[in-house]
């Protein structure tokens, strides 16, 4: 039961996309929140030229409302994904969490496939997250 607003599908948290924010410049923050459109065009004009970044410190709890929303709630950390993608992602330690050992293996043999995988995780990371917990039927 949900109470003054609170969502139980919380699958994202306020913490680390504030955390995200600092490095706002680079889209970090809305590709954690699902939406790597506007992550890339913050990473290609560090932040809209620094306002859209500075609009964003008051859009996260909106971004984190819409995400817990959109993604569906599970055993498999969206948080935890995203640290590991975005420091280790090119050993695949991400991957090897979610249980896709085999990709994570090549990824650790070929520096996250040649970095083009890591580009892709970046951009559907939150959604291969959702799918699985929607094939465990949670």
């Amino acid at each position: 039961m949900a109470q003054h607003g609170l969502s139980l599908n919380d699958t994202h948290s306020k913490v680390i996309g504030y955390l995200l924010w600092i490095f706002g410049f680079t889209g970090a923050h809305r590709f954690y929140y699902g939406k790597p459109v506007t992550g890339t065009i913050w990473f290609l004009t560090l932040g809209l030229f620094g306002i859209g970044w500075l609009i964003d410190l008051f859009l996260i709890p909106s971004m984190d409302r819409q995400a817990d929303l959109r993604f569906r709630a599970g055993p498999t950390s969206y948080t935890l994904a995203w640290i590991l993608l975005t420091f280790l992602g090119i050993f695949g330690i991400h991957r090897m969490y979610m249980g896709k050992w085999i990709t994570g293996l090549i990824y650790l043999l070929t520096g996250g496939l040649f970095l083009i995988g890591v580009l892709y995780d970046f951009w559907t990371l939150n959604d291969q997250i959702s799918l699985k917990h929607a094939r465990r039927g949670l």
